[in-house]
Formats: structure tokens, C-alpha cells, sequence
């Protein structure tokens, strides 16, 4: 930023006639010859002055402080040599330089706003943004020129720009949730299947395979710090813990715990977030599988009540126990989101689509000589369409109703089929914000999984109310 020395150049020339200085012309001069006298060492700092603040109008503000340098020594202490020497090795990349000339300066004139004004602009270039910010303060309270407070405000809006840029940002929430699941195992109600490998054989599901309900209780927290680093680049990192436990149905209960750590770039209309991605799963006391991965998404502004984005993920989950890893599998998903805002400010609708792929990838085994999950590798698609509907300053209304295609790429040996699922799924809700940090929502969520193998089909309700503290 270049700074308009118009108020400055003036107060320079003020303390100069102040101080007696007066145009040199050649009967000035003195003659070769003649012994020095102090009249004549005050000629030759004019001159040597006027030919520096010539080379600074010109645009050379090395060259000037190249001239004026060596007469420190003798000079150091005058303010009109100590202001001109400040401000050419300010000009020339020497804020450093720049401020032991201004502290002379206003060591004997500290009401000279002009050095103090380029005293702060020194320590802006230094990177001093405390002490830049107390200098040009001081200066913008001695009611300088219009020019001058504009130069100043600048300045200031960029070192409170910089303050931002460097503020840490914590957010977090806590959450208690009550409900009823008619379904905590996600299991069919059928108890008796055919079986077409045995001839269509009947077999009875154990207890736990079969669709179980109960009330259960959870908690809920998570935490995300975020660092901007420029103001266009930022850093963050985060975590959610969730625990759910049910009143009888002990072996369901679970606890998750998944963490992020990644980047976000914004600029004018476009945002891009990436993360590396983790989480272990616990059932029943036992820690059951891990996942880690990457996701990614990119939102484009359209308008202030259009947004698209896109948005891709890749997670690895693995199975702990040995029994279990032959459903070890690698997903890969890829979408695109749209959501629009309704004229009241407080309303949005939105939808999304997305592809995804399964891949299996647990190895060939005397116990499992194909490798692979029973049911092979699994291609997905998906549909979500959704709404948020303000009620009032405290009471949202929201709902959403998504569908999912399964197709399985391996026949399953049991049952002979090629296995094909669809999952269809609604929730509705209302939060009610009784202030800016406390929220209530109660919400029913409603689903059912049609499968062509009947040991996958099921249908399952939950009604839940959560009571959610956040914290910024």
C-alpha cells in the first residue's frame, strides 16, 4: 500500500522554515579554496538535503538514502535530516532502518504527526501490528487531514483483517436423546426362511436376528478448532463422540468415535473443504470395526439463495474380530447437492444425488474360497430431497425423504440370487430454540429395507426427543 505524504511533505516544510532554512543558490556556495566554516557545513546539508527529497519525488528512494546515510554520524538528531533519512529507508525496504530515524525524531518533537505517521506505517511493514495499530491511533486523534484519515482507516481495517485472520475458532455442542426403536438391530420379523440350497429347507432365525424393539437412552458431544491462517485458507480439526444404550437390549448398545482433520478454501463464491477422516465403532462392549478415509466437497454460491455442491468420499472400513472380516469392504461414494432459499430468509429446501461403490475385498481362505462378503461387491445410488421451514424466530420444521438402490455384484450361495435391495427412509422433526444455545427436537424417523434375499428385508421406527447445548 502507498502511502499519500501530502500532510507529512507540508509539516516537513513548515519545521523547516521554522527552523530557518532558506533556498540555496550558487552565491551560496563555497569556494574551492576557502577553509569550511559552520555556515558553509549547514549549505552542504541543504544541498545534500534538497538533492535527496529530489530523489525521492523521482522515485529513488535508495539513492536518496544511499546519500543521506553516511551523514548520520554528524546529522543524527536534526529532525529535518532524521525524518527525510526515515522516510527514504522506509521507501526503500528498510522499515527497520526507517524507525530508529523516526524515534529520533519524535524524541524531539513528539507532536510531529507526519513521523509518527510513517513510524506506524514502519512498524506495519515489520509486521509490528500492535504497535502499528497504537501509532496510527494516535495520529487518526489528532484529527489529521481527510487524505491522511482515509490512508490511516485503511491501514486499520487491514491489521483488524490481520487480528482475525489469526483468532482460533472453538465451537461444540452436547446432546441427551431419549427414544423408542421398534428396531434396534435392524433385523426382519420373519422367523422362519426358506433356504433354496437345501431344497428350500426351513430355518428358524435365532432371537437375535429377529426385529427386536426398545427405549433407549444416548449422549452425544463433539468439539471442531479451527485455525484461519489467510484469509482465504483455513485449518481444522475435530471430534464426535456417541454413545447409545438400551434399556434391555444390551448387546446393541454402541458407542462411535470419529475424528477430522483437513483444510478449507474459500474465495468470493467457492469453497472447498478436505479432510482426512477416521472412526471406531463399538458394539456390545466390544470394539467391533475401524474406518479411515478422505472426504471432499466444493460448494458454489450462485446467488444468496442458490448453492450447489459437490462433494466425494473414499472410507476403508475393517472388521476387528477375526470371524467378522470377511466383510471387510472399501467405499467410494460421489454426489451433488442443491438448496434453496425461500424469500422469508428462514426457509430452505434441498436435494442431493449420489453414486457409490462397495468394493470387498476380504482375501481367499480355505473358509471362504471365492473371497469376498457373501453377497460380493455392492454398486449404490441415491436420492434425498429435503426441507427446512421456519415457524417462527424459535421453531423450525424439517423433514426429508431419501431412497437408495443396492445392486451386489456375487452370487449369494444360500439363496441362489443375484441380492438387490432398496432402502427407502423419512424423518420429520422440530426444533424449538428457547435462546441462542439451547435446542429441543423431538423427530420420527421412519425406513424399510426391500430385499429379493428375505433375511435383509425389515421396516423400523424411531422417536427420539434430544435436548442439544452448543457451545461457541
Amino acid at each position: 500500500m502507498q502511502f499519500n505524504r501530502t500532510w507529512g511533505i507540508l509539516l516537513f516544510f513548515v519545521i523547516s522554515t521554522a527552523n530557518g532554512a532558506t533556498p540555496v543558490s550558487e552565491e551560496t556556495l563555497p569556494l574551492a579554496g576557502v577553509q569550511s566554516t559552520p555556515e558553509s557545513d549547514a549549505v552542504r546539508l541543504e544541498r545534500i538535503l534538497q538533492e535527496a527529497d529530489a530523489l525521492m519525488k523521482a522515485g529513488n528512494p535508495a539513492a536518496a538514502y544511499d546519500l543521506l546515510e553516511p551523514l548520520a554520524f554528524e546529522r543524527a538528531g536534526e529532525i529535518r535530516y532524521d525524518y527525510l533519512l526515515g522516510i527514504a529507508a522506509l521507501d526503500s525496504g528498510k522499515p527497520d532502518k526507517a524507525t530508529l530515524a523516526f524515534e529520533r525524531v519524535l524524541a524531539m518533537d513528539a507532536n510531529f504527526a507526519g513521523a509518527r505517521l510513517d513510524m506506524a506505517r514502519a512498524y506495519y511493514q515489520l509486521g509490528d501490528m500492535v504497535r502499528a495499530k497504537i501509532e496510527f491511533e494516535i495520529v487518526l486523534n489528532q484529527n489529521p487531514p481527510e487524505a491522511a484519515k482515509l490512508t490511516i482507516q485503511k491501514y486499520l481495517d487491514n491489521i483488524a483483517a490481520h487480528e482475525s485472520v489469526q483468532q482460533m475458532h472453538v465451537s461444540g455442542y452436547l446432546e441427551g436423546v431419549l427414544g423408542q426403536d421398534s428396531n434396534v438391530n435392524n433385523s426382519t420379523s420373519q422367523s422362519q426362511i426358506p433356504v433354496p440350497f437345501f431344497n428350500n429347507a426351513i430355518f428358524t432365525l435365532a432371537p437375535s436376528n429377529l426385529k427386536t424393539a426398545d427405549n433407549y437412552a444416548g449422549l452425544a458431544a463433539g468439539a471442531t478448532v479451527s485455525q484461519q491462517i489467510q484469509p482465504t485458507l483455513a485449518i481444522f480439526a475435530g471430534a464426535d463422540l456417541r454413545q447409545r444404550g438400551n434399556s434391555t437390549q444390551n448387546r446393541f448398545n454402541s458407542i462411535s468415535l470419529d475424528g477430522r482433520a483437513g483444510m478449507s478454501w474459500s474465495r468470493d463464491k467457492n469453497s472447498l473443504n478436505v479432510a482426512l477422516a477416521g472412526g471406531q465403532y463399538t458394539l456390545a462392549n466390544s470394539r467391533n470395526r475401524d474406518s479411515l478415509g478422505v472426504n471432499a466437497s466444493w460448494n458454489h454460491a450462485f446467488s444468496p439463495t442458490d448453492q450447489m455442491s459437490v462433494f466425494g468420499q473414499y472410507m476403508q472400513y475393517r472388521f476387528v474380530d477375526t470371524a467378522m472380516k470377511i466383510n471387510d469392504f472399501n467405499q467410494s461414494t460421489l454426489g451433488a447437492g442443491w438448496q434453496h432459499g425461500l424469500a422469508d430468509g428462514r426457509s430452505v429446501l434441498f436435494g442431493s444425488v449420489y453414486l457409490g461403490r462397495e468394493q470387498d475385498i476380504a482375501a481367499v481362505t480355505l473358509t471362504n474360497p471365492t473371497g469376498g462378503r457373501a453377497d460380493g461387491g455392492k454398486n449404490i445410488q441415491g436420492i434425498r430431497i429435503g426441507a427446512q421451514m421456519g415457524l417462527s424466530e424459535r421453531m423450525e420444521l424439517f423433514g426429508n425423504i431419501g431412497r437408495q438402490w443396492g445392486q451386489y455384484g456375487k452370487l449369494n450361495i444360500a439363496f441362489l440370487r443375484l441380492r438387490s435391495d432398496r432402502l427407502d427412509d423419512v424423518s420429520l422433526g422440530l426444533n424449538f430454540h428457547w435462546d441462542k444455545l439451547w435446542t429441543v427436537r423431538p423427530q420420527l424417523s421412519l425406513s424399510r429395507n426391500h430385499s429379493n434375499i428375505p433375511i435383509n428385508q425389515y421396516d423400523r421406527s424411531d422417536f427420539s426427543v434430544t435436548l442439544r447445548r452448543d457451545f461457541y
